[in-house]
C-alpha cells in the first residue's frame, strides 16, 4: 500500500507531493479536509507511529485558541482531537509498505 494523507491547501504538502512525484509513482492521495480520516485509518497510523502524539500537530491554528497549550493531553485526547479537527494531524503522512513517514519525513519516501 502506498498512501498519502495530505491537505490540498497546505503549501508544505504541495511541495512534498511535487518533490516526491507521489502521483506519478502511484500513491493513493487522501485530502483530509474533503475526505476525513476515519477512526480505523487513525488507529493504523498510530500502530505504525507508536503513539497518537507523534501524529499530532501543535502548529494547528486551533491549538492555542482551544487552550490546549495549557493542558496535559493524553493519548485519548490526541486521538479525539485529530478526529475532531483535521488540522491537528501532522502532515503529510505517508504509509508505504507498512512504514509510516510523518511531516517532513515524507521527503524520504
Amino acid at each position: 500500500m502506498k498512501k498519502i494523507y495530505y491537505l490540498s491547501t497546505c503549501s508544505t504538502c504541495k511541495k512534498i507531493l511535487e518533490e516526491t512525484k507521489a502521483v506519478q509513482r502511484g500513491f493513493e492521495l487522501q485530502d483530509i479536509k474533503k475526505d476525513k480520516i476515519t477512526d480505523a485509518q487513525l488507529k493504523e497510523m498510530k500502530q505504525l507511529a507508536g503513539s497518537y502524539e507523534a501524529l499530532f500537530s501543535r502548529r494547528s491554528q486551533q491549538y492555542r485558541p482551544m487552550g490546549l497549550h495549557e493542558k496535559v493531553l493524553t493519548e485519548k485526547d490526541y486521538h479525539d482531537l485529530i478526529l475532531q479537527e483535521y488540522t491537528f494531524l501532522k502532515r503529510p503522512v505517508a504509509i508505504v509498505d507498512g512504514k509510516i513517514f510523518i511531516g517532513a519525513e515524507t521527503r524520504g519516501i
